[in-house]
């Protein structure tokens, strides 16, 4: 500000805060500062409560007769035998003076949940798997599917559709998946949400004595599985999915066709739109090869055509994640 007032004294002060970028205003409370405001003592309100009167309200309160009642209870209690200390309110505020105020219910504390951070880079690594309901023919009647998808590849590895989520159902449905595909012990992860029949003793002796680790989505955190929930979608906004199933038979020969359709014909865009089932077999190199001879020959016929580069086919990830972890900036030395 001293500048502002120096350049003032050849331009003037106006275009000197023009040229500064500063208002008058502020150059003139830099210039004569306001000196600080005094604060005036705290006074007591007179209608407070004297020491005196605070100590004889602690002691009743404190006293063995009330000191686990309320302050309502002691308040109304001595007002019916004829002795007013303090209102109800003035009481809360004395025991919230001396931090003895607090929430007398038990509080259920939740453990801090780590979030999963799990890895795939081929097929038969990480498999996710959930329990959707299918509506059935009637009001509040319902299906159960029980779904295991390969995250790297989105293969179908197992699915089933039954009349109720049971902990044995689903062990029967893992252990026939892993044996159908050869799983070696040490081999594979097994990742879901954490319902009943997820976190059920079956499932996870079953796991252990397959040599399956085992992870869990935190608590109402539908991104930690999200392999499982998009394949749910992709069922359930297929044209022709119903708005209700008759009959079991129906559900179940409806998703032997859908099921079939996933693995076998869907271009899924998250494997550079190839089929489940290619992926999961390992023939995707052979599959985008192709792909690039017929992309190669189509640069060639009409080169005019592709302006900013040759075509080339969808790369397939090398690496999929569940939460992948975020990295830390390293701060500058």
């Amino acid at each position: 500000m001293e500048t502002a007032f120096a350049v003032a004294s050849e331009i003037g002060l106006a275009p000197a805060c023009r040229a500064l970028g500063v208002s008058r205003a502020t150059a003139y409370r830099h210039r004569s500062p306001r000196p600080p405001l005094a604060r005036s003592p705290q006074r007591r309100c007179p209608l407070a409560l004297s020491d005196e009167e605070r100590q004889a309200v602690l002691a009743q309160l404190h006293s063995a007769r009330f000191v686990d009642a309320s302050p309502a209870a002691v308040y109304a209690t001595l007002l019916d035998e004829g002795t007013y200390l303090a209102s109800e309110r003035t009481m809360y505020r004395l025991l919230a003076a001396n931090a003895e105020v607090r929430e007398r219910r038990d509080q259920l504390r939740h453990p801090a949940y780590a979030k999963p951070e799990l890895l795939a880079t081929g097929p038969n690594e990480l498999w996710s798997w959930d329990i959707s309901k299918l509506k059935g023919p009637a009001r509040w009647t319902s299906y159960y599917l029980y779904v295991i998808l390969d995250v790297f590849s989105r293969y179908v590895a197992g699915w089933m559709v039954a009349t109720r989520e049971s902990a044995a159902l689903a062990e029967r449905l893992i252990a026939d998946s892993v044996a159908k595909q050869g799983i070696a012990p040490g081999q594979l992860t097994v990742h879901a949400d954490r319902g009943s029949s997820m976190r059920s003793k079956p499932v996870a002796l079953l796991l252990a004595d397959l040599g399956i680790a085992r992870s869990h989505s935190r608590p109402h955190t539908s991104n930690d599985n999200p392999y499982s929930e998009a394949q749910f979608k992709t069922l359930k906004y297929r044209p022709g999915f119903p708005a209700r199933f008759g009959s079991l038979q129906d559900a179940r020969a409806f998703c032997q066709r859908f099921f079939r359709w996933y693995n076998e014909e869907h271009r899924h865009a998250g494997i550079a739109l190839l089929t489940p089932a290619i992926v999961h077999a390992g023939r995707a190199p052979e599959v985008q090869a192709a792909r690039a001879i017929t992309l190669a020959a189509a640069h060639a016929a009409h080169p005019e055509r592709f302006v900013r580069r040759p075509p080339t086919p969808p790369e397939l990830p090398s690496a999929v994640w569940i939460n992948p972890p975020i990295e830390k900036e390293v701060p500058p030395q």
